[in-house]
C-alpha cells in the first residue's frame, strides 16, 4: 500500500485494515498523531485527508490510499509555511499558553487548521461546533482565542 503523507509518497506492509493512525505512528514514524481513545470521539488522532479533518483511529489505512495525508508534522509546509518556521496556528496556540499537558494539541491543531481553511475569520460559534477534540487540561477558552488570533494575523 503506498500513502502520500506530507508531500511524499510512503510505501507500507502495513495490514490495509489497520487503522491509518498506527500506520502514520507505527509504520511511518509520524508519532504526533496520537492514540487517545480508539472510537473516534477524542480527537487525538486528527490528521487532514485532502484538506479535511479526520479521525485516523477509526479509518482503515486503505482508504486513505490515493489520498493527500497531512500530520501535525507537515502542517506548515501543506500551507507554505518557509522549512523551519512554525505554522500561525503554532505560533497563536503558544502566545495563548494553550498547551498544558500537550497530549491533544497536535489534533486540536489539525482541526483548527482545517476550521481556519474552510473560514478564515470563524465566530465563536463556529469554534465551538469544529472542535470536538477533548482536552483534559480545560484550556478551551484559550483553544478560542489562539483561532481567532490566527485568523486575524492570516
Amino acid at each position: 500500500m503506498e500513502l502520500h503523507v506530507n508531500g511524499r509518497l510512503h510505501a507500507s506492509e502495513s495490514d490495509p485494515q489497520a487503522p491509518l493512525l498506527w500506520v502514520l505512528r507505527e509504520d511511518l514514524g509520524f508519532t504526533g498523531v496520537k492514540f487517545g481513545c480508539g472510537v473516534g470521539a477524542c480527537g487525538a488522532c486528527t490528521v487532514h485527508l485532502d484538506g479535511q479533518a479526520v479521525r485516523s483511529c477509526t479509518l482503515p489505512a486503505a482508504r486513505a490510499s490515493g489520498h493527500r495525508i497531512v500530520t501535525i508534522e507537515g502542517l506548515a509546509a501543506s500551507e507554505g509555511v518557509p522549512d523551519g518556521e512554525l505554522h500561525p496556528l503554532q505560533k497563536a496556540w503558544i502566545a495563548a499558553q494553550v498547551p498544558q499537558c500537550g497530549y491533544c494539541q497536535s489534533g486540536m491543531l489539525m482541526a483548527a487548521a482545517a476550521l481556519l481553511r474552510r473560514s478564515p475569520q470563524p465566530s465563536d460559534a463556529e469554534i465551538d461546533e469544529a472542535m470536538t477534540n477533548l482536552c483534559r487540561c480545560g484550556t478551551y477558552p484559550r483553544v478560542r482565542r489562539a483561532i481567532h488570533d490566527a485568523a486575524r494575523s492570516a
